[in-house]
């Protein structure tokens, strides 16, 4: 079967969300079980006629149906075996494509052996740096795989927790009026749970933005948090302590394997939960559309900041009341990747930075600025995209400020719904940006920001040739005529 016609797990964790046994699903499709059994197994393909069908009788985006996470780890694994690592084993994609069509699991097992062995390696590394600085407590903590573990699990349920959204509007209805959120959660965290809220200052808790000390019923907040802030971190302490049963039935099905990422994740539904409380689904989505999608003015009306408005437009995708399907990546200044989803199909890097031609990166030549980039990825599709640096808020005059960067972006299709592609000739694609999701990952040799040799061609270097770039295929030399 082709690579991206596996979608067998698709189809059954559909099934299982709603409740059903094969047969029972094989009955509203009109198909036999054992049919069904094999499309689970990956063993039949879904064709398009299934596929229509499967959208409109679970009131499903067909477009979420056909994302396909075996591509995901084709890349990853793809991603992995261009590690020097693996230099001397002669791997090519056809022994990744053989390996995904056999075992997929043996495939997800071997990214997690690599994340572990990234984490070591820098463990490792940063320990040398220690030990050689004489820094003394040479003490540090792995923290990549959980991270990583919680950003699967969010790109698994597409960043959409239906569960969690209805919590929040339960929570909308009790307070009863929008207007007066802040004072409305504040008595509530008293009247329904006996938790006091008080704001310190910074000398007193220095670099504390919220804690909750349980035995004294007290959350504390900074005085460095602007309101829209102290909503937030309200909204958050409100789904720890009334929904954490909420949390905890997504926490437990997902594939966290340490306490650390468990209690990330969480935190990643906490904030989840808060930005539903302050931008409720329903008016939110109408305010998205009416406005083309304009981030700044949609954080004027629901007061919120241009990354949560941002993350809050990732998450629109409730059956039969979907919004345009976004990507979301943020980086800081020396391109490390914080925070990634991907919606829209755009395939991210895993252990190694996004391409430098990316409009996020050039974000910080202008701060403050939306930056708009059509872009093309090797594979052909192409894609619209917004950037913009933020600023980290709080602190006084000697405190650092932080400044990163916010990429979001969808398929070419979406982009007339987006104001920002007003005055843009989207049918133009000789003018897109030629882009890629990380150097080892991209085909394109020619590239003058290349720092890398593509995982397809082995650095080949002609002493009496010097072009745009080092890594040229075997046999290639583009641009050069001979005499």
């Amino acid at each position: 079967m082709p690579r991206k016609a596996r979608l067998g797990h698709k189809v059954r964790r559909l099934r299982r969300q709603r409740g059903l046994t094969q047969a029972q699903m094989a009955n509203e499709l009109e198909i036999s079980a054992s049919y069904l059994n094999l499309i689970e197994h990956n063993r039949r393909p879904v064709t398009v006629p299934l596929l229509l069908k499967l959208a409109a009788v679970f009131a499903v985006d067909m477009a979420e149906l056909a994302e396909d996470d075996e591509a995901r780890l084709h890349d990853d694994l793809m991603e992995v075996f261009g590690d020097n690592l693996f230099e001397g084993a002669d791997l090519k994609a056809l022994d990744v494509e053989t390996l995904l069509e056999t075992s997929p699991e043996v495939g997800r097992a071997v990214i997690t052996l690599y994340s572990a062995y990234q984490s070591s390696r820098e463990e490792r590394d940063g320990l040398a740096e220690r030990v050689s600085d004489a820094q003394g407590d040479i003490g540090i903590e792995l923290i990549r795989l959980p991270t990583e573990e919680v950003s699967d699990f969010i790109q698994d349920h597409s960043n959409h927790f239906h569960t969690v959204e209805e919590a929040a509007e339960e929570l909308i209805e009790e307070l009863g009026s929008a207007d007066e959120l802040g004072s409305g959660l504040v008595s509530h965290l008293q009247r329904r749970h006996g938790i006091d809220v008080q704001v310190v200052s910074a000398d007193r808790e220095p670099g504390m933005v919220r804690r909750f000390d349980e035995e004294a019923g007290v959350v504390y907040l900074s005085e460095i948090l602007p309101p829209r802030s102290r909503l937030f971190q309200l909204a958050n302490q409100v789904a720890l302590v009334q929904y954490r049963d909420v949390l905890e039935s997504y926490v437990s099905r997902g594939n966290l394997t340490t306490p650390e990422s468990r209690s990330l994740a969480r935190l990643a539904l906490a904030s989840y939960f808060a930005g539903a409380v302050l931008m409720p689904y329903g008016p939110f989505l109408e305010a998205a559309q009416s406005l083309r999608y304009d981030v700044e003015m949609l954080g004027h009306r629901f007061r919120t900041s241009f990354e949560q408005v941002c993350h809050r437009l990732t998450t629109l995708k409730r059956p039969g009341a979907q919004g345009v399907p976004f990507h979301l990546i943020r980086v800081d200044i020396a391109g490390n990747i914080s925070k990634r989803f991907s919606g829209s199909g755009i395939r991210f890097a895993r252990f190694s930075g996004a391409c430098p031609r990316w409009n996020v990166h050039a974000a910080f030549m202008q701060p403050g600025f939306i930056r708009t980039q059509l872009s093309a990825m090797p594979d052909g599709s192409i894609y619209f995209c917004i950037a913009r640096t933020i600023r980290r808020e709080g602190g006084g005059f000697h405190s650092p400020q932080g400044r990163l960067a916010i990429g979001l972006g969808c398929d070419v299709s979406y982009a007339p719904k987006l104001l920002y592609s007003d005055g843009v000739d989207l049918a133009n694609v000789a003018a897109a940006v030629e882009i890629g999701p990380t150097c080892r990952l991209c085909e394109r040799v020619d590239c003058r920001q290349r720092a890398f040799p593509p995982l397809q061609a082995r650095l080949q270097v002609d002493e009496d040739y010097r072009g745009v770039s080092f890594y040229l295929s075997s046999g290639s030399k583009q641009g050069r005529k001979e005499p």
